[in-house]
């Protein structure tokens, strides 16, 4: 059966995964140099009180968007613990104590956490291609803690931290898939307000120092970039990419960290970190090949999320048809056809 869709679900996925990739990837380079001096905890609130601030900013009516419901607060909580508290702090340690070249590559392994979870979690499917990509990403991982681990014990501690941050931000990740419907502005406000609420907290009770005004800006603005509007975009590619492989694509953010981190001025670079980034890179690069295309069929399903009636799956009727994205409780009858699609809201068939 035909449709209307004349975009690949994969490529505007993909897209807007590399848009939240780059604004994040640059973002880790600057966090090193403007956090140097200030405690973890101060660093995450200024970062996430920066995504706060634009989150204000770039909020779109209810008419367009679903917002967040009273069901939705457990899981927003749990991704605010994880995405908003344990990563960035943990992140924020590690790059005052390891090579941010190095730190930037491993944040690749958020793909691979992201994956596995959305695996198990629900059930999005793995085929070859993208367990070669998985491979090839872990394998790059494991160049860069040998490397690190050559260095000194110092540094690897602090690649070990990034690590960490990799794995809460992978659960945030998974956990976000579930409020992809939801408007992306109404989720990042309440996930940036109630992070930098309880890190300012702690950095109070913890007595860290007090970060200067230059530091407080510059963070906040990275803030506003690196982790408010890339998780918007990063939302908005989950909705027509899934978790697992929008999680992939987000990969490229460690390499434009690192590219930002050489173009500051470190040039510590050594066989085995080019080594793990070219294998990183091959990752990446095989699950973009990817073309998913099947006869599917579409069970009958009431929701509600933005949405147009020019992408196939749309084709209810309005008194007065709305220009553009709407948002509205809406049914969809059983539909049989095929198309190029990856697992987003309305393709999460098993296989």
């Amino acid at each position: 059966m035909g449709h209307g869709v004349t975009t690949s679900p994969v490529l505007r996925g993909g897209l807007l995964a590399l848009l939240a990739a780059t604004l994040f990837g640059l973002s880790t380079p600057l966090v090193q140099r403007f956090g140097q001096g200030l405690g973890p905890f101060s660093t995450a609130a200024l970062l996430y009180g920066g995504a706060a601030l634009v989150a204000v900013f770039t909020r779109r009516g209810a008419a367009v968007e679903a917002p967040l419901r009273r069901s939705d607060w457990p899981r927003l909580l749990a991704m605010v613990g994880a995405g908003a508290v344990l990563g960035p702090v943990a992140l924020a340690w590690g790059l005052q104590r390891t090579s941010g070249a190095s730190a930037s590559l491993l944040l690749t392994l958020e793909a691979v956490f992201t994956a596995v979870l959305a695996w198990r979690w629900y059930g999005e499917v793995l085929d070859g291609r993208v367990k070669s990509a998985v491979a090839l990403l872990l394998a790059g991982g494991a160049l860069l803690v040998i490397d690190q681990g050559l260095t000194g014990q110092v540094q690897l501690l602090g690649l070990l931290a990034v690590a960490v941050a990799t794995v809460a931000w992978g659960v945030d990740n998974t956990l976000s898939r579930g409020v992809a419907d939801r408007d992306p502005g109404q989720v990042v406000l309440a996930k940036a307000a109630l992070g930098a609420s309880v890190t300012t907290g702690i950095a109070l009770v913890w007595g860290e120092p007090r970060p200067g005004w230059t530091a407080v800006a510059a963070l906040l603005a990275v803030g506003a970039t690196g982790y408010g509007l890339s998780l918007r975009f990063y939302l908005l590619a989950q909705r027509h990419f899934g978790a697992a492989r929008t999680g992939s694509v987000f990969a490229f953010a460690p390499f434009i960290g690192a590219l930002g981190a050489f173009a500051l001025g470190e040039r510590s670079a050594s066989l085995l970190l080019l080594g793990g980034g070219a294998l990183m890179v091959a990752g990446v690069l095989v699950h973009l090949a990817e073309d998913h295309r099947h006869v599917h069929e579409h069970e009958a399903l009431d929701h509600e999320h933005a949405h147009t009636h020019d992408d196939g799956h749309h084709d209810h009727t309005h008194p007065v048809m709305p220009q553009g994205a709407h948002s509205h409780p809406h049914h969809h009858s059983p539909l049989r056809h095929s198309h190029p699609h990856a697992p987003d809201l309305h393709h999460r068939h098993s296989h």
